[in-house]
């Protein structure tokens, strides 16, 4: 029974952090929506600091990661689509997989760790510090002035990185198939963009909207609820790192199972 009873309260526990985090998400976008209307304005100025923080900075570490992912999966299908003597479907395997899948998943992680972490540890420290306080006796409600730029932000950059990501990725295998696979490279693009449909792109994006909304909420949601004391920041920071990329990974599998039924190809 105590086991029953842990289940019970951990999945209980669960679903009032998805709720916390869907009412801190429709606070965010209240305010986005009603600002201009109610003679208010969320700081361009704090949104545009936030969206270079969460996508400029991290294009050359996510540069890195999905060329040489997409290069790992050419080498991979290559051995054993090589068996098969389907080596020329090298570059349809690793378009559709970095498009639907490898690139937005990639580019969630990779902002899960520059930002995701940075949200929680920011707003921790300013709660540990009493700033969240100050901001309230100011008449400022922090989620409209900390949280609803950085969401604004990620919305707008996750899709923008996954583009990027989705290009390095098909970069990436295009260097194999150059190298080692007979292709050219104009034989490789026209075989990879031959591949691919419109949804292919289009659901890997609506996947990193979705990824940006979770890594904003979880982030700030952790530094929100952060405990009194540094030790607290640092858990809250790891938990929040944590809790994103379980919640992302299972995000990810509910929308592809979504388009797989919904939309087979």
């Amino acid at each position: 029974m105590a086991v029953i009873e842990t289940v019970g309260q951990a999945a209980i526990d669960g679903l009032v952090y998805v709720g916390d985090l869907a009412i801190l998400t429709g606070r965010c976008a209240h305010a986005a929506v009603t600002a201009p209307f109610q003679w208010r304005r969320l700081r361009g100025e704090r949104i545009i600091r936030q969206a270079m923080a969460v996508g400029v900075g991290a294009i050359p570490v996510l540069s890195l990661i999905a060329f040489f992912i997409g290069e790992i999966m050419a080498l991979q299908s290559a051995y054993e689509l090589r068996k098969l003597g389907a080596i020329a479907l090298v570059a349809r395997v690793v378009a559709i997989s970095i498009t639907r899948e490898l690139g937005p998943l990639i580019t969630a992680i990779v902002v899960i760790g520059r930002s995701g972490s940075a949200f929680a540890a920011e707003i921790g420290s300013m709660k540990v510090n009493s700033e969240l306080d100050a901001l309230e006796t100011m008449a400022l409600d922090p989620v409209e002035f900390l949280v609803a730029p950085k969401l604004m932000a990620a919305v707008v950059m996750l899709p923008c990185l996954t583009i990027w990501a989705d290009f390095l990725g098909v970069l990436g295998g295009a260097t194999f198939g150059v190298a080692a696979a007979g292709f050219t490279l104009g034989t490789y693009l026209h075989a990879t963009l031959e591949s691919l449909a419109y949804r292919d792109i289009v659901t890997g994006l609506i996947k990193s909207v979705v990824f940006g909304v979770v890594i904003t909420a979880v982030g700030s949601q952790e530094g929100l609820s952060t405990g009194l004391g540094a030790e607290q920041v640092g858990r809250s920071t790891t938990s929040a790192v944590v809790k994103s990329i379980f919640l992302v990974v299972a995000v990810d599998l509910v929308f592809t199972s979504f388009f797989y039924f919904a939309a087979p190809r």
